[in-house]
């Protein structure tokens, strides 16, 4: 049984207890999480991260109301729903993997790579409006 573990970082500007609900939802799309998992207790995630009980707990009452976790009393937090169609072992991972290393021995930063690929991603999947500039008069 793998321990799921939540990485806090206090200086992005993302909220704690959005970071823990963008974690879960993270590991449930690429299969780290599957339904019937236990996520740790907010305790554990009190004594790991040194947050704010209520913070951990806002974060499982969000994944709670997404219907993607469920909250059993004495026993902890499940996990109930999931997300997206790919998994760990993708060959889709693996590409990506590749790449964002070559991205990386080229120099490339996280954040920059990151912001590429989701301007990528926004160019596939999203329509994006015609600039007021190229409409005719």
């Amino acid at each position: 049984m793998m321990t799921f573990v939540f990485r806090i970082d206090r200086h992005n500007g993302v909220p704690s207890y959005v970071q823990i609900i963008q974690q879960v939802q993270q590991a449930l799309r690429v299969g780290l999480l599957q339904p019937g998992d236990r996520l740790p207790t907010a305790r554990a995630v009190v004594e790991a991260t040194a947050l704010n009980p209520n913070t951990v707990l806002k974060a499982y009452r969000e994944l709670e109301a997404q219907g993607l976790v469920e909250t059993r009393r004495r026993h902890g937090t499940f996990v109930t729903g999931t997300l997206g169609a790919s998994s760990a072992d993708s060959p889709w991972r693996a590409e990506l993997a590749e790449v964002a290393g070559r991205a990386r021995g080229a120099g490339m930063e996280r954040d920059d790579l990151a912001a590429l690929f989701t301007d990528v991603l926004e160019d596939l999947y999203l329509v994006k409006e015609p600039d007021a500039a190229s409409q005719p008069s």
